[in-house]
């Protein structure tokens, strides 16, 4: 395990918990708990840090006939480390190993079904991020989300139901398949965004709706197809869909990503699609107007790398405009 510095409050709870007069059993709960209140809000890779800790030490407590906990303090382990933003994959083999050792044991001491499903949902993304090393198939990633969701109903748990089939989508989205698979798996992406949004609603659940609308505008956008502009045409409508919820004030981050996507659209659209011809000078100027938008919101929240990208399609827009 990588070593961490644990702060002096952290160090001081757990010297308070290593003598007080508790059981076994109750450290190894508290400890849990204070771990799981680093994980849920986060100020620092620290905090991620001392979960990490407050986990190994109620590990390091559980015996032989605490091997719920033990596997809940793998899991535990296992979440914080996934968590901890770092670029290379040392962390992320970590919380696999740690997963693969919980999960079976959670199974096998009847833990809650929802507390299973939560660590296939974690191991399922833990998979999914060691996919570009070269360590992890995208096939295994999709099976553990798709385990999580015999649990995780829109019925009962919509937020995790839309969460797991954007992550599901996005997987298959990522997956290098031959030209002939490719049709294939993004259709099945845009068939999984499509299957969430029958269940995911407006009014209930706004900020999944919005994700899962604005993330088939851009499977439609640019997926492979025979009616390529009917695709755009339906992408724009999503990226509507998602701007009844996101906006600059309250979300401007991802208002800014939506229309940037809506604008890469409709660099494409000709202003009319029955005479695609005449070209599409309309839609172009609609384009620059979002992308200087975009621009400006990413630059003031220091979204260095999303403002370059906008200011390069700009860029782009700008010329076509001067070529129309």
């Amino acid at each position: 395990m990588t070593p961490s510095m644990t702060d002096s409050a952290v160090k001081a709870a757990m010297d308070v918990i290593a003598s007080s007069p508790a059981t076994t059993q109750e450290k190894i709960e508290m400890l849990i708990e204070m771990a799981q209140g680093f994980q849920k809000k986060p100020k620092s890779a620290q905090d991620l840090w001392n979960a990490v800790s407050l986990c190994q030490q109620a590990h390091d407590l559980c015996g032989e006939d605490n091997l719920l906990w033990k596997a809940r303090a793998k899991a535990g382990m296992a979440g914080a480390l996934k968590a901890i933003p770092d670029v290379g994959e040392q962390l992320l083999l970590e919380a696999r190993t740690a997963y693969e050792e919980a999960l079976p044991v959670l199974q096998r001491t009847l833990a809650p079904p929802e507390e299973v499903a939560e660590a296939q949902m974690n191991f399922g993304l833990v998979l999914q991020s060691l996919v570009p090393f070269h360590l992890a198939r995208m096939t295994d990633s999709i099976q553990a989300y798709q385990k999580a969701l015999q649990v995780f109903t829109w019925q009962k748990y919509p937020q995790e139901y839309a969460t797991l089939h954007n992550n599901i989508a996005i997987a298959y989205l990522s997956m290098p398949l031959t030209s002939e698979k490719e049709l294939l798996r993004e259709g099945l992406a845009v068939q999984t965004f499509e299957e969430a949004l029958k269940h995911i609603r407006l009014i209930k659940h706004p900020r999944e709706y919005a994700m899962l609308q604005n993330n088939l505008g851009n499977a439609l956008q640019y997926v492979a197809s025979s009616h390529p502009l009917e695709n755009i045409l339906r992408a724009i409508a999503a990226y509507d869909e998602a701007l009844k919820v996101r906006n600059p004030k309250d979300t401007p981050l991802e208002y800014a990503n939506t229309i940037s996507n809506k604008a890469n659209a409709l660099f494409n659209l000709p202003d009319n699609p029955e005479k695609p011809e005449a070209g599409n000078f309309k839609n172009l100027l609609q384009a620059r107007t979002y992308y200087q938008e975009a621009w400006e919101i990413f630059t003031q929240y220091g979204q260095i790398e999303q403002a370059q990208v906008v200011a390069q399609a700009l860029q782009e827009v700008e010329a076509e405009i001067g070529n129309s």
